[in-house]
């Protein structure tokens, strides 16, 4: 009788012990679902130029069991647009927000605000026009060399010599610190050359807006400085409106792979997005949960592809990135 009352405690104690374990287990599954979630907001999130971006989020998230949800945006312009955004994703649960910033100081006080709910990581470019750190980490490609890259790229095709070349620039928003740290790479080499910069446009490219580039002066060469405004300059030259220039530019899209392909881009300089995009969710997914670990910047690599090796091996793995 002894014996049998022993055993029934014991078989208690093991069912209790049991049913302990995978409470805790089952707490900590549901803590671990309710606490990694992450949203990422970026300017026209649907353009096929964040491809490379958001397969580099997908192996990230595979990879440390973290929930991503990208935004779907338009092109948003403005401080309030932006904020919203990100107040929102807060709202709804977000743990951690990864961002591509508007530039201003008013945006980053509000920034700062919201770090102090939830870990923000910027991509592609920080705050700051004059090189200093930001307090938010960014994630980033080398954005100085990728411009002076261009610029060796095309003395290479003139064996140094553009003088009285005509060349015109067209980039992003120019307050931008990517758009600002790639013309200041291009024109320290360009800078030491006879070639004349005719015009510099920046913003949006849209046909009947000022500074689309139809309205332009004629020029010898165009230098994009990046995939929106590549792609821009690869339709005028596919519809014959870029009478003769050649163009050179950073893109990271199938499209602008293609204009390379067909011959109207004669040279492309690929950032690695989809290293921003795993770079980035890894640290952020690192920081989630141990408040005692600090996020760092990231700087990842480019790539420069000519017609002649873009379907190279080497090439193969860049190419699939963009088509994701």
């Amino acid at each position: 009788m002894k014996n049998s009352k022993k055993l029934f405690i014991q078989v208690e104690v093991v069912l209790g012990l049991t049913i302990l374990v995978l409470a805790v287990l089952m707490l900590r599954e549901k803590s671990r679902e309710d606490l990694c979630k992450v949203s990422v907001i970026l300017r026209d999130s649907d353009d096929s130029q964040w491809s490379a971006f958001r397969y580099g989020l997908k192996m990230a998230a595979e990879d440390t069991g973290v929930s991503v949800f990208v935004v779907s945006t338009g092109n948003f312009l403005n401080l309030e647009e932006e904020m919203e955004y990100v107040n929102q994703e807060i709202d709804k649960g977000a743990d951690a927000v990864i961002m591509q910033p508007l530039p201003g100081t008013e945006g980053e006080e509000l920034l700062k605000r919201a770090e102090k709910k939830v870990p923000l990581m910027f991509v592609e470019h920080g705050l700051s026009l004059k090189g200093e750190t930001d307090s938010i980490p960014v994630t980033k490609p080398d954005n100085y060399a990728m411009g002076k890259a261009l610029g060796e790229e095309l003395l290479k095709d003139y064996s140094g010599n553009i003088s009285g070349k005509r060349v015109g620039i067209l980039g992003d928003i120019d307050e931008m610190e990517a758009t600002r740290s790639r013309r200041e790479g291009l024109l320290e080499v360009l800078n030491g050359t006879d070639a004349t910069i005719c015009w510099s446009a920046f913003g949006s490219f849209e046909k009947n807006q000022e500074n689309s580039l139809e309205k332009q002066p004629t020029v010898d060469i165009i230098i994009s400085l990046d995939d929106s405004s590549l792609k821009m300059a690869g339709e005028c030259g596919r519809a014959n409106n870029l009478h003769g220039a050649l163009v050179y530019g950073i893109g990271n899209s199938t499209e602008s792979a293609y204009y390379l392909d067909i011959g109207i881009v004669r040279c492309l300089v690929v950032p690695d997005e989809f290293s921003v995009g795993y770079e980035s969710l890894r640290e952020v997914a690192q920081k989630i949960g141990h408040w005692y670990c600090d996020m760092k910047d990231q700087v990842v690599s480019y790539h420069i592809i000519r017609r002649e090796d873009l379907f190279s091996k080497e090439n193969q793995d860049i190419l699939f990135t963009m088509s994701q």
